[in-house]
């Protein structure tokens, strides 16, 4: 049996960004804000205040834990997040739901035939 992920969706950009980044592997705080910018060309921002509140909230909802101690960058200081199996499907559910956006938003966008605007 498949669990009921709709009351957790829609995810929010804050949430949706940042599950997308750790889709790809674990990241510190830093890195995530940067590959947020880098992922949506600039046009979406983190902040320290927003990307931490919304990590907190994930971890206490089992999307997000945070990794063991790295020695990828060699500081001790910096905490690494991962994306946990939940976390997977929640994204997963949450892309196929805005896949039905996309594909609604199509429909309705095409030009009316007979040139009416």
């Amino acid at each position: 049996m498949t669990e009921d992920l709709s009351p957790l969706l829609p995810l929010s950009p804050a949430t949706l960004h940042v599950l997308l980044v750790l889709a790809g592997g674990e990241r510190h705080g830093y890195g995530i804000m940067q590959e947020v910018t880098r992922q949506s060309n600039g046009q979406y921002k983190l902040g320290p205040g927003t990307l931490y509140d919304n990590l907190r909230k994930m971890m206490n909802q089992g999307m997000v834990d945070e990794a063991p101690a790295s020695s990828k960058d060699g500081d001790p200081r910096r905490r690494y997040y991962r994306l946990t199996r939940f976390g997977r499907a929640v994204l997963a559910a949450d892309v196929v739901r805005l896949e039905g956006v996309v594909r609604e938003a199509k429909l309705h966008l095409r030009p009316a035939r007979g040139g009416a605007r």
